[in-house]
């Protein structure tokens, strides 16, 4: 088994892109051989930020190198199909970034194309490496409040940003703000509900505060049916700073999940996590900060670990397919002002 680093490289370079670079180049299993970004001003951005490393305009370039073992995917939402499944024809590994694709046919190409090659399909669900987030899945596999019964997340934060060119707030090219944020609750929601098995039906409410263009939905709340238990989902885009809550209710107690911070990306931030029932509760003590730069950190070293040692990522492809397909089936929900059965919409 080698042990000489992964060498990795990116298309796109926008604001998460180079936090991608960033944590590619500071973990000691990868190596940043080059990045594919098309602007002209994001290739010399890169280039002067990251010396040594190949900038290229055209991601095709990167893809039809034999020096690349793995490929990150950080490029606007209408464009992940395209590129992720160039990136698997060319046997290579893939991380991409959520969501998966903008149609659930296309996730399950991607998932079954790399099952034939044999080769990584990871998905950015970073949170699933959060101590905080990932330390409540761990109190649930511990038993710590008996069967899950009732899951709630839930944001408040400030609108977001345009992306490059706009490209957020262009409905043909994100597909949904559902697959921005919420995206990431509905997988949360269900890998803390794996027990219950796989979710059965969605209903949605959502509302827009852009008159010119509705279908950017800033309130958003779902429910989501999982065999006897439940998630509600819920998101506004109208507020300030970021404020995530998650409260996960079990047959024996609760889990009570926080973390604020003026920005996702923050390393000022406050956060904790308390569980228990009644009066007999316990504070869970933390000796590894939580935020999404630092899961991105530690998701590039585990997706690292997975190319060199063939086993699973934290999130695989059919993960990213499923918290895909909920978003989906929650805007079809918001359309038809109805429950959406998942068995039908599929």
């Amino acid at each position: 088994m080698s042990t000489s680093p992964v060498r990795f490289g990116l298309i796109g370079y926008g604001l998460f892109g180079s936090h991608h670079a960033n944590a590619i180049q500071s973990c000691e299993a990868a190596e940043l051989v080059a990045i594919a970004v098309r602007s002209e001003a994001s290739q010399q951005l890169a280039r002067s930020t990251h010396p040594g490393v190949d900038v290229v305009g055209d991601y095709r370039r990167l893809i039809d190198r034999d020096d690349i073992e793995i490929i990150s995917v950080v490029a606007p939402n209408k464009l992940h199909y395209e590129i992720a499944k160039a990136v698997l024809e060319s046997g290579k590994h893939l991380l991409l970034e959520k969501p998966m694709a903008l149609r659930v046919d296309h996730c399950d190409e991607l998932v079954a194309l790399a099952e034939v090659k044999g080769l990584v399909l990871a998905v950015g669900h970073e949170l699933r490496l959060s101590s905080l987030w990932g330390g409540v899945k761990e109190l649930i596999d511990q038993g710590a409040i008996g069967d899950p019964l009732h899951v709630l997340i839930e944001l408040s934060r400030f609108p977001y940003r345009q992306g490059s060119e706009g490209w957020r707030y262009d409905i043909d090219r994100v597909g949904s703000w559902i697959l921005e944020e919420p995206i990431h609750f509905f997988d949360l929601a269900r890998w803390y509900l794996s027990s219950r098995g796989e979710p059965t039906s969605v209903y949605a409410q959502a509302n827009s505060r852009h008159p010119d263009n509705p279908k950017l939905l800033d309130n958003f709340s779902a429910i989501v049916n999982f065999n006897g238990a439940y998630a509600v989902i819920s998101q506004t885009l109208a507020a300030f700073g970021h404020h995530q809550t998650g409260k996960i209710t079990g047959t024996e107690g609760a889990i009570w999940a926080w973390w604020s911070a003026a920005d996702a990306r923050s390393d000022k931030i406050q956060f904790g996590l308390t569980y228990g029932l009644g009066d007999n509760t316990t504070g869970k003590t933390f000796t590894k900060p939580t935020g999404e730069l630092l899961e991105l950190a530690d998701e590039v070293a585990a997706v690292a670990r997975c190319v060199r040692n063939g086993t699973p990522p934290p999130c695989t492809g059919v993960d990213g397919r499923w918290s895909t397909l909920l978003c989906l089936a929650a805007e079809h929900a918001v359309e038809r002002e109805a429950p959406v059965a998942i068995k039908d919409f599929v």
